[in-house]
Order: C-alpha cells, then structure tokens, then sequence
C-alpha cells in the first residue's frame, strides 16, 4: 500500500494571542494538495490571524502548524510558498515599479536582489494582465491594480501553495473576475490555494471546502453550500499585514 501523501497545510491545536486577547481557539486544518479552500467569517473572527500563523509571521501561543511537510518554524518550509497580505494602508506609498516589486518576490536568504530582467518576472505579469504597466510605479496605481502586482509577487517562483488574504477586496468586478480565472487555471494545474474571503463570489462553484471561523473557532469545514450564515460584526481588531510582510519577510522570517 502506497503512502498517503502529507497534507500541504497542517494544523493542530493552534492558539494565537495579540497581546493580552486570544484570537485563536484550538484551531485545526489541513489542507491536501490541489484544494482551493476558502476561509470565511465575520469581521473580526480570526481569518487574518490563522493565514499569517500558517506562513509562519504570527508565532503560535501553543499548538503545531506545518507547511509542505515541514514545521512552519523552519525557513525552508516556505520555499513554495506565495503569499498575498492584506493591502495596508502604507503599500501604495512603495516607491518601486511592478516589475521591481515581482522581483522582490524571488528574494531568499541565499539571493539578495535578484535580476529584473529574470523571465518569470514578465510571465507572472502577463498572467495577471499587467505586463503592460510593467515599468509603472505602484504609486501610480489603482488598488486593484496594486493587488494583481502583488499576486504576481507571489506567483514569481511558481510556488507549491497560494495564501491569500481578501483578494477581492476593493476592486472592480472585471478585476476580480480576471483574479477568479487566473485561480482556476492554477488549481487546473495542481496549485493548492488557500484564499480568505468575505464573500465566496466568483469563486463559489470552485471552492474544494469552506473553513468557517468565529470568535477564532473552526465552526464549519465541509461545502461551501452548508456553510453557516454568521453576523458580520467584529469580535476583535485584525489589522492589516505591515508593510514588512509585503515585501519578503513572510518567505524567510528572522
């Protein structure tokens, strides 16, 4: 009998404190290769917390969490990793053009800067439909067209897992459809996603399962379709991601 292979995403028991408040409550997950799970929930419910526990910038209080088969702690668990924060209210302010901000996606603890002439650099702009603003700074740029820059950031190295955080929030209608088509092609080709939505939206027939928090509690794992209708007010502050966070720290934390 074949071994059953580890889950991408692993998660047992995790507490999460932000500074005298418990924000997560013994949550479990996993995640196996090729799922494209939504994480939902009120305002306020914990969602921002686990994804930011899970790519390894939130230390847990207590529990476990691996990511592709190794623990989080360690920095080359995130090798395969891509991952897209929040947009905080600091990153159109970054001072940088799309193309040298997908660059800083290649950065690792054994590459300093890499070349902006590197290929992957145009391909992961092509595949979010911004290779023709290439070379425009992102101070220059809508939010939703910040937010394409940033997936493409984190589509620079062909990573294993996606993570992120309300994508679809603050853009338009066409450019959250052009987001849902680019998921689905990477879920076609066997990229594990796992995306934090206010509303499953264009995505809802491609959801794999709905992970439903409230109150930092895992109350619904399973379809989309019986996930339960939960208030949406605010059960404690999320903030979202520094800027650090945006700008390769979540690859290879100190």
């Amino acid at each position: 009998m074949s071994e059953q292979a580890a889950p991408v995403v692993e998660v047992h028991g995790a507490n999460v404190a932000r500074g005298a408040q418990r924000v997560l409550h013994g949550v479990d997950l996993r995640i196996d290769a090729g799922e494209l799970v939504a994480l939902l929930g009120a305002n306020g419910s914990g969602k921002s917390t686990l994804l930011r526990a899970v790519v390894g910038v939130l230390p847990l209080e207590s529990g476990t969490a691996r990511l592709l088969g190794r623990p989080v702690s360690q920095g080359l668990a995130h090798d395969g990793l891509g991952y897209v924060p929040q947009e905080s209210a600091d990153t159109g302010s970054i001072p940088a053009t799309a193309r040298e901000t997908v660059a800083s996606g290649l950065l690792t603890a054994r590459r300093w800067w890499p070349s902006v002439r590197d290929p992957r650099i145009d391909a992961a702009l092509e595949a979010v439909g911004m290779a023709d603003l290439a070379g425009r700074p992102t101070t220059r740029m809508s939010g939703g067209q910040r937010r394409r820059v940033m997936i493409a950031r984190a589509l620079v190295r062909d990573p294993e897992l996606l993570v992120l955080d309300e994508p679809f929030s603050g853009v338009d209608t066409p450019t959250q459809e052009l987001i849902a088509a680019l998921f689905r092609d990477l879920s076609a080709r066997g990229t594990t996603l796992l995306v934090v939505l206010h509303e499953t939206g264009p995505l809802t027939d491609d959801i794999s399962r709905a992970v439903v928090l409230d109150h930092g509690r895992v109350v619904h794992d399973g379809p989309v379709s019986e996930r339960p209708r939960l208030d949406p007010g605010h059960g404690h502050p999320e903030d979202a991601a520094p800027l650090d966070e945006c700008l390769g720290q979540e690859i290879h934390p100190a």
